[in-house]
């Protein structure tokens, strides 16, 4: 292994293909009925119940991951001989990334021969996932670390993410949307959409009235925008409706059908922000395309 790759669990990658591929994953915690959790395995996730949760007024609070998590994780591979590229979650929406440079500028000091690479991905969820994917793949192409490094930098402005919200007050109560504007989302049967933008923020983009008219603006954005879609990894991340994903999926390949189309549930983590209903669409366009 030319180098060890992390990442937090944001990235909602299928726990199975981060084990396969020696990925390591920080945890991101969260607290439900005042008790803490964390979420290390997808496949023991029960998401029926834990946004049914949600949906019934069951309040979830979240912090970043602190700097003593990423401290330990990455001394332990570095103690290993091992040369490290961390993979994160945008800075523009959580301050754990602001953690993990904490703990590597520490970390350069005390291992000067080893090499430590922090690459914002200015996403979450699949966005975040998809390039930890490259990552993966860039590793076993034999590309090195540095390479592998400006290689997800170079390609973040291309990632587009468009997000079928069902209701705004969710992003509201973390701060990642005003007042003004969970109300504007939410009256007369809208749906709010939104996207990524080039800073890594969630901003609301459009409103669209009635449920599969939602699902219909993200498959045109997939529409218009997307690029080579027969030569890329498409993902789809969903939290209380997997009807409403697998819809999305025969939209997609009706129009584009990608080379592979990963649909997983939003963890607990940022689907307790996007909250029940929400339904995300993750793909590559031309650089510069969460411009448009």
């Amino acid at each position: 292994m030319a180098f060890s790759i992390v990442t937090d669990s944001s990235s909602n990658l299928p726990t199975p293909y981060l084990r396969e591929h020696g990925v390591e994953v920080i945890c991101l915690s969260y607290i439900i009925d005042g008790k803490p959790n964390t979420c290390p395995d997808t496949e023991a996730f029960d998401g029926t119940a834990y946004y049914a949760a949600i949906q019934s007024g069951q309040r979830v609070t979240t912090s970043q991951i602190p700097p003593q998590l990423y401290l330990d994780c990455f001394e332990k591979l570095l103690q290993q001989g091992n040369d490290l590229l961390y993979v994160g979650m945008s800075s523009g929406i959580s301050g754990s990334y602001a953690s993990a440079e904490t703990a590597a500028a520490e970390l350069r000091e005390k291992y000067p021969e080893r090499t430590l690479r922090l690459v914002d991905t200015l996403a979450a969820s699949l966005g975040e996932g998809i390039a930890v994917r490259r990552a993966v793949e860039c590793r076993a192409a034999g590309r090195t670390i540095d390479e592998t490094a400006e290689l997800l930098m170079a390609r973040r402005q291309s990632l587009y993410q468009v997000v079928m919200i069902g209701d705004l007050m969710y992003l509201r109560r973390s701060g990642r949307v005003s007042m003004t504007k969970a109300l504007l989302g939410t009256v007369l049967g809208m749906r709010p959409i939104l996207k990524g933008n080039a800073e890594g923020q969630l901003i609301v983009c459009g409103k669209v009235r009635g449920h599969r008219a939602a699902l219909l603006s993200l498959a045109e954005k997939y529409r218009t925008l997307v690029r080579e879609a027969g030569e890329q990894l498409v993902g789809i991340a969903y939290t209380s409706s997997p009807e409403d994903a697998q819809t999305l999926a025969e939209m997609i390949r009706s129009i584009a059908p990608p080379k592979e189309l990963c649909i997983v549930r939003y963890e607990p983590v940022t689907g307790s922000h996007v909250g029940p209903d929400t339904v995300a669409l993750f793909f590559e366009g031309d650089d510069g395309v969460r411009e448009l």
